[in-house]
């Protein structure tokens, strides 16, 4: 059975996020639910499918890592404690007290542009972060941070849970800012294998939320799936090739007039 044009015009749209998300290491999410959008696709469609998409194509990173045991389990789960009961709570106030995806739409609007934003702040300023987030340095933020880590991830697991849900868009990027603020002495690679092996669990738990709210569209996730599983592979191993120093700054510049988009418009 041959493809519609739309049917190829989604795939190309998952070959372009995969391709994107090889290079950069940028969740798909902060990509893809925009572009679904902008491409005609309703809001909670978009976001729904792309939690799903998120889940499944993270799952071979998240294998990779555990592989190369890079994966800190304490983290992972105690961030989960916080994120996965924020994120069905969130699934159950929307399915509860709002008659349909109408009445929520501009709670997700707001969501969106507003994790588009910290994405793009994150991605511009993570040099800069890293640098001193990293530093040795004490302050009473931190210090307080440090006895209260626990509770602190915790809390931090609740705010990611809450706004993955509403957004598709934090699970990646704005997940490993958090680490790298709790856990300054945790090694990057640590850091991103933790983050991408949460970002599994969350956009799994989310997104099967929003599937028994009818929020998933099956035929456009394997649409997705075919056009961006090659193209991450390709991407990835072509990152080491091309200047992400360059690439970043115009995605983060280009996610932030997004934000702008959904925030204003």
């Amino acid at each position: 059975m041959p493809l519609a044009p739309h049917d190829l015009l989604f795939i190309l749209s998952g070959a372009l996020v995969g391709f994107v998300v090889g290079v950069t290491g940028v969740g798909g999410g902060s990509l893809m639910t925009p572009l679904l959008t902008l491409m005609g696709v309703p809001l909670h469609t978009a976001i729904g499918t792309d939690l799903l998409y998120a889940s499944i194509s993270k799952t071979g990173g998240a294998i990779v890592h555990h592989r190369h045991r890079n994966i800190d389990w304490r983290i992972t789960l105690t961030l989960a404690a916080g994120s996965l009961p924020a994120a069905l709570l969130t699934v159950w106030g929307l399915k509860y007290w709002f008659p349909d995806a109408s009445a929520y739409k501009s709670i997700l609007t707001h969501a969106l542009g507003f994790m588009l934003l910290v994405t793009a702040l994150s991605l511009l300023l993570r040099p800069w972060l890293q640098r001193r987030l990293q530093a040795r340095t004490h302050t009473p933020v931190r210090d307080f941070l440090a006895r209260h880590q626990t509770a602190a991830t915790v809390a931090m697991g609740v705010a990611l849970g809450v706004l993955v849900t509403l957004s598709s868009i934090g699970a990646g990027v704005f997940g490993v800012m958090v680490l790298v603020t709790l856990f300054p002495a945790l090694a990057m690679i640590r850091i991103i294998g933790t983050d991408v092996t949460h970002a599994v669990l969350l956009t799994l738990v989310a997104g099967l939320g929003h599937l028994s709210m009818g929020n998933v569209d099956w035929h456009l996730l394997g649409l997705l799936l075919i056009g961006s599983l090659p193209m991450i592979v390709i991407g990835t191993n072509l990152s080491s090739r091309l200047p992400e120093d360059l690439i970043r700054p115009i995605l983060g510049m280009t996610l932030m007039l997004l934000s702008v988009k959904f925030i204003f418009f």
